[in-house]
């Protein structure tokens, strides 16, 4: 069974920084893509950016320029690295990965960005 644990959410103020954190589990096959997506109170979830197996990356465009998005040193694990924050950021944040055209989801870390 595929697993993913989300970490490094949290309240922030407008124009810090935050950290997100993905690890998979029960697969040792390569997740990909992997992705991060968000969903804020009352909206649909959105892709926030995503990487591909080759390290292609793509991005929203209300976050180019201030979130990037990597793949760890150990295999399955996923980062979100938000600068700037903005109040529209707040969401609950998820990682998916994708293996074998089957889309595995984790449990979301919540993300409150204050004025």
């Amino acid at each position: 069974q595929v697993q993913l644990v989300e970490s490094g959410g949290g309240l922030v103020q407008s124009g810090g920084s935050l950290r997100l954190s993905c690890a998979a589990s029960g697969t040792v096959i390569r997740l990909s893509p992997m992705g991060w997506y968000r969903q804020a109170p009352g909206k649909q979830r959105e892709l926030v950016a995503s990487i591909t197996s080759d390290d292609t990356v793509t991005y929203a465009d209300s976050v180019k320029g201030r979130f990037t998005i990597s793949r760890g040193n150990v295999q399955n694990t996923l980062y979100l690295q938000m600068n700037a924050l903005k109040r529209e950021d707040t969401a609950v944040y998820y990682c998916a990965g994708n293996r074998w055209g089957a889309d595995y989801w984790g449990q979301g870390t919540q993300v409150i960005v204050s004025s």
